[in-house]
């Protein structure tokens, strides 16, 4: 058995403080300000360091119980506690690298929940395809699907569990059916036609409900459980979108990259089954969400927002589980209904009146719509929670992400917009020290990793708020090849390692001093990942501008990219490799570790030894070409880490000498 039940110890004082922020205990503001030291200032890292109390929570259908996850050295387990007097009932971990990615109450007393792995902080869950669950009270916890089941034993006291190479994935909880899920099956290889079965929760057994008619296809249902779309890429990595009318009809496809250039992805059906809504990419500009008429083929445009693709849609929290409404984040995050008239999008109006200039979710609602789990976040504000009483409009505060920091100490993050060198309109955000004039500052250019398909938003970040609370302005730019602002956006940044991303980032610099932002002479770009390659990659081809530049967990040949690391074992990774990036032969150029002669600035760098994304040997070659340059560097390794840092001792260790670095070159704050 996988389960861990020394998490109840291992966790002990996460409980002590999870039950404490239950019961509405005074809350803790740890000042972060620099405060002076003779000729220097110092900052405590610790609260930024440490990790949150818990990531997310969920209200049991009927209201007794509340589901979190929370957040260990290198995993993450969850918790079940009573509502009523806040005791833990339940608790479960797998194991290092192991994280609950997400759960579900599948009725009133059950929870199930999936796996993800990461073997460094910075790592993107990869979910493992594995489903768990078990009772409120940590009774029947089964492993009911993936790769570990044989593991385990191949029967139960109930029906037997099937022992497959497959990965499972939650579609539906089926809100009228406390026994049964709807999951996609996939089995195990590239380019594998999936399935879509209902699936016992206690038992694991599953039973076929449709096949798909693409690879690698998703399913949707109706509001009443009933598979209704299916959607997925060829072996030629074209997007196609499948419909059938009900259950034993035959599948009809409705949309095909190949012929029409565009992804159209389902999001569910709407009050009128008859009306289902698709997030539509389009040629030119953002991305659009659409109504379409099943039986008549109507298509018509509901929301688009002319600068930002819809981020995220939201769906309600009753048996039907419709598309209520859509988040934009244009600069700050907007929320907007698909239907006005739809219960709970009045309900989220009602309560984003109450936190103004706040991003307000509804995460969970108990079946009979009487309590709301209500979650609270902003760029100063990691999260609050609270408990609504729809009835009598009475919103109790529950407890918060990060208790110890006080928002009214830390920076607001600005959204701010720019034109390229060819005109292309970049957008992004700047995080200024709390009490400047917001002049002349020493800045910080930190360019998000990925890069494809990811974006910086307004939120809450960790690593923004440290650089900021040690004196220095933050700039983010969503640079081409980002996430957010359309297909075309995302295309051009395409084998732009190097070129149209880089300039991006140059010219967002060059727009800091231009505006009397940055002092010119005290400017670092540092990142992660390929944030990482963009800092180096900028300080080899902006030799005056940059001061300093930082690297963390980099890629830095980018030939060595298609011989080592995670990426190129599958074949889309190679595929990405080929397309997005450059052909082996072509790439050297723009690699900074063939670049490293043209570098002036002193480099930080740091890596984990046991990095499958971005393996250690880009660093300590990049670290010797540096040296055989004459160029100063100081290197860090953290032997037992991966793509991020998981022990705090490390984290502590890899901020210090950053912020060591930045003081060395900029001036700002080190760490205490």
């Amino acid at each position: 058995m996988l389960w861990n039940d020394e998490l109840f110890v291992a966790w002990g004082g996460n409980m002590g403080m999870f039950s404490k922020m239950v019961r509405g205990a005074v809350m803790v503001c740890v000042c972060v300000v620099a405060m002076p030291v003779g000729a220097v200032t110092v900052i405590d890292i610790g609260p930024f360091v440490r990790k949150d109390a818990f990531t997310d929570i969920k209200l049991s259908p009927d209201g007794e119980f509340l589901a979190a996850t929370v957040q260990k050295e290198d995993r993450t387990g969850l918790v079940v506690l009573s509502r009523k007097d806040n005791r833990v009932l339940a608790a479960a971990s797998l194991g290092k690298n192991n994280h609950v990615a997400d759960f579900w109450w599948v009725n009133p007393d059950r929870v199930m929940f999936s796996v993800a792995q990461k073997l460094g902080s910075l790592d993107l869950p990869q979910l493992t395809g594995e489903l768990y669950a078990m009772n409120a009270d940590g009774s029947k916890k089964e492993n009911l699907l993936g790769y570990r089941v044989e593991a385990e034993g191949v029967a139960t006291r109930i029906q037997p569990k099937k022992a497959e190479a497959v990965a499972g994935f939650l579609v539906d909880t089926l809100p009228d059916d406390d026994r049964n899920v709807v999951v996609m099956i996939r089995p195990f290889g590239d380019h594998s036609y999936t399935r879509a079965e209902k699936m016992d929760v206690y038992s694991g057994r599953r039973v076929l409900l449709a096949r798909a008619p693409v690879q690698e296809s998703d399913f949707l249902t109706d509001g009443s459980g009933v598979v209704r779309f299916a959607y997925g890429r060829t072996v030629e990595n074209a997007s196609q979108l499948y419909y059938r009318e009900g259950d034993g009809k035959e599948w009809q496809r409705i949309n095909d990259e190949l012929d029409t250039a565009r992804v159209e992805l389902p999001l569910g059906f709407g009050a009128d089954p008859r009306v289902a809504y698709l997030n539509v990419e389009r040629a030119d500009g953002t991305d659009a969400i659409i109504a379409w008429n099943v039986a008549t083929g109507e298509r018509k445009d509901v929301l688009r927002n002319a600068n930002v693709d819809p981020d995220a849609v939201l769906h309600a929290h009753d048996r039907t589980g419709s598309p209520m409404a859509a988040v934009f984040f244009d600069g700050k995050p907007d929320v907007l209904p698909l239907d006005p008239q739809h219960p709970e999008a009045r309900l989220l109006q009602s309560v984003e009146e109450a936190f103004p200039n706040e991003f307000v979710e509804i995460t969970s609602v108990t079946r009979d719509g009487k309590l709301a789990l209500v979650q609270v976040s902003s760029d100063r504000n990691p999260g609050d929670f609270y408990v609504f009483d729809v009835a009598a409009r009475k919103m109790d505060y529950l407890l918060s992400r990060r208790d110890w920091l006080d928002p009214e100490r830390l920076a607001p993050m600005t959204p701010i917009q720019l034109k390229a060198r060819d005109g292309l309109v970049l957008h992004g955000y700047l995080t200024l020290p709390v009490g400047t004039d917001g002049k002349n500052l020493p800045l910080v250019v930190y360019p998000h990793g990925g890069p494809y398909g990811i974006r910086d938003r307004w939120g809450f970040d960790g690593d923004v708020q440290m650089l900021a609370a040690a004196g220095y302005a933050v700039l983010q730019v969503n640079f081409r090849g980002s996430g957010g602002y359309g297909r075309g956006f995302r295309q051009a940044g395409a084998r732009q390692w190097g070129g149209a991303m880089q300039d991006d980032l140059t010219d967002a610099t060059r727009w800091a001093v231009r505006t009397g932002v940055a002092d010119a002479k005290r400017i670092c770009i540092y990142g992660a990942s390929y944030g990482a390659y963009a800092a180096l990659t900028g300080a080899a081809k902006e030799p005056d501008l940059y001061r300093c530049a930082a690297g963390n967990v980099g890629v830095y040949d980018l030939t060595m990219m298609h011989t080592r690391g995670d990426i190129r074992e599958a074949k889309s990774g190679r595929y990405y490799l080929r397309d997005w990036i450059g052909e082996a032969k072509d790439v050297a150029a723009v690699s900074p570790a063939n670049m490293a002669d043209r570098i002036k600035a002193p480099v930080f760098l740091a890596a984990g030894g046991e990095d499958e994304r971005a393996p250690v040997q880009h660093t300590e070659l990049m670290e010797r070409r540096l040296k055989a340059a004459g160029v100063p560097v100081e290197a860090v390794y953290y032997r037992t880490e991966g793509h991020g840092y998981y022990k705090e001792e490390n984290q502590r260790d890899y901020y210090t000498k950053l912020l060591a670095f930045f003081s060395r070159h900029l001036g700002g704050a080190t760490a205490k």
